[in-house]
């Protein structure tokens, strides 16, 4: 199911959690979202994505729903094929470096709403990074002009990857409650 898009991710992640109605969905995508902070989606690409997630079988009609201001809403909910894909999906390392603000914040967002500890998560992703450090210092060390500049821009970045995925792992500084 790689075959979805991050927007389909993130509405599959909603759905999955607990049954909705396509406004709640579009509301947690849009930008000032509890999701779209991270990862946010037009609400006509929320309603498409509620409609290709049902056609894949990931998702299905829960019921409905009374709404004070127009028609039922349709409620929709995850399957329990789509929740398997989700599960699936979320414990993969990202790919790329270039998709750590997006996909990486992505899974990190749905899983901390799922109550999921993201350490497995870190973890691999950490040891997916590792290698590409260990390229680019190489490619940085042996290169001149600007494909040296441009090494040492990825290795700096590969770097500061590494250090965010450390830093997820240390405990929160002590505060003082109120």
């Amino acid at each position: 199911m790689s075959e979805l898009s991050p927007g389909e991710w993130a509405v599959l992640g909603l759905i999955a959690e607990r049954s909705r109605h396509g406004f709640a969905v579009r509301k947690a995508l849009g930008p000032d979202g509890e999701v779209g902070r991270v990862w946010s989606l037009p609400g006509p690409l929320v309603y498409r994505a509620l409609t290709t997630l049902q056609a894949r079988g990931l998702a299905e009609v829960a019921g409905a729903e009374r709404s004070d201001v127009g028609p039922q809403r349709t409620l929709v909910a995850a399957t329990e094929a789509g929740r398997e894909a989700l599960r699936a999906w979320l414990w993969q390392p990202v790919e790329h470096l270039r998709d750590f603000r997006s996909l990486l914040m992505l899974k990190l967002v749905l899983l901390d709403r799922a109550g999921e500890d993201p350490g497995p998560l870190v973890a691999a992703q950490r040891v997916h990074v590792e290698p590409i450090v260990a390229a680019l210092a190489e490619r940085a060390e042996s290169s001149a002009g600007f494909d040296r500049t441009l090494a040492t821009w990825r290795l700096e970045s590969a770097r500061a990857a590494i250090r965010f995925l450390d830093g997820l792992h240390r405990p929160a500084p002590y505060t003082r409650s109120r």
